[in-house]
């Protein structure tokens, strides 16, 4: 007999695509969940599953209802997504897709109320760094992106070969520049695909492509 497709998610546990939810109590914070997805690689919430997997199932109409609240008055701009509600042993469990963005960054209020980014990281959701902001704010532009070989480039190139990973603060200290400068060098590399961006322990790492 064929397994059920929400069995089969939640088989797979959570992670940088699945996300379970018991209960939606809170629309602003459901929303940090749903712009990470949008601004990483999309992903699907399941709402009326406990952490550990064990179907709950929703308790009425008020989860859909959350979920809308959440996309547009907590995510700006507004995320898009799918609802389909599944019945499992006489349980039902709401699946919601949210599919990856092409009006990145969305932003949802942080636990302080202040509209932030967050992208997905494994099964959490934190904030985008600063080089990534700026690298969503350039492939917005229409601006055309071209680098010079100044000092401060090369400095980077010459770091990057030298060391298998390096954050933002290493380039700073290592080219003397403040942080923002630095993040803006590192995102035009990222733009012109010579350089990528990883995530380790939470933090933002590059290295040469």
């Amino acid at each position: 007999m064929k397994k059920h497709p929400v069995l089969r998610l939640i088989e797979q546990g959570e992670g940088l695509h699945l996300d379970f939810k018991f209960e939606i109590s809170d629309a602003a914070k459901i929303a940090r969940s749903l712009v990470a997805f949008a601004n990483t690689d999309g992903g699907i919430l399941l709402i009326g599953v406990k952490d550990n997997g064990v179907i709950s199932g929703i308790k009425s109409e008020e989860e859909h209802y959350m979920i809308e609240n959440a996309a547009k008055r907590y995510c700006k701009p507004e995320v898009d997504f799918l609802t389909k509600e599944w019945n499992i042993g006489g349980k039902k469990v709401l699946e919601v897709k949210i599919p990856a963005s092409k009006k990145t960054p969305h932003r949802a209020p942080d636990k302080e109320g202040k509209y932030k980014a967050f992208i997905r990281f494994n099964d959490e959701n934190i904030l985008a760094s600063g080089v990534q902001m700026k690298v969503w704010q350039k492939e917005n532009s229409c601006d055309n992106i071209s680098v010079t070989i100044e000092e401060e480039n090369q400095i980077l190139l010459d770091l990057l070969k030298e060391k298998a990973s390096i954050t933002v603060e290493d380039f700073q200290k290592e080219a003397g520049l403040p942080k923002h400068p630095a993040e803006n060098i590192i995102a035009d590399f990222i733009i012109l695909g010579v350089v990528k961006m990883d995530i380790v322990d939470k933090k933002a790492i590059f290295s040469l492509k």
